[in-house]
């Protein structure tokens, strides 16, 4: 039997292959337009959210390349907006990648946007990116930081989170040391 599939979903998967064609042969893992961050590895994760320069071009390469704004080695040379845009949808996947990393130390239990694909995340961003960034993650009452996140006003809950990302930095670089 035939599958159809529709000309707007082949269109976004081809454009995904080559978005992520980079990631495909600098990590050791498959990457799609269904690629949701619980799908990819700690490793990857964690190079990715260290904000590092590398991690950053790999972001930076996909958003351009979803955005049809070239590669990752050609940001220098986008207008000032699409410099905008481009910076804006790789904070806010930073954010997402850093709770995803949390989520796996077991110091949240979910995070707004966690259902949704790296691809849909960054081609509906404009859609998608106000009403995540409005929500907080969920901390794991198990955790031992969690009392101070219990304790305050839903306004200081994101602030309570975003003051593990320190900590968070150092549990990733402790993780990528060699034994």
């Amino acid at each position: 039997m035939n599958q159809i599939i529709s000309l707007e979903k082949g269109r976004v998967h081809l454009m995904a292959k080559k978005a992520f064609r980079n990631w495909n042969s600098r990590f050791e893992e498959e990457f799609t337009s269904d690629t949701c961050l619980d799908h990819m590895s700690i490793d990857t994760l964690s190079f990715l959210a260290q904000g590092k320069e590398k991690g950053t071009f790999y972001l930076y390469d996909l958003i351009m390349g979803l955005n049809l704004l070239g590669s990752g080695f050609e940001f220098n040379e986008l207008s000032p907006r699409n410099k905008m845009r481009v910076i804006d949808q790789y904070l806010f996947l930073l954010d997402r990648i850093r709770y995803e990393c949390m989520k796996r130390l077991g110091w949240i239990t979910r995070y707004p946007g966690e259902e949704i694909s790296l691809v849909e995340m960054i081609t509906r961003f404009e859609d998608l990116a106000p009403n995540l960034q409005g929500q907080i993650p969920m901390m794991n009452p198990d955790f031992e930081g969690s009392k101070e996140f219990f304790s305050v006003t839903t306004y200081e809950k994101e602030g309570v989170v975003r003051k593990l990302i320190p900590r968070l930095m150092k549990e990733l670089q402790h993780m990528n040391q060699p034994a």
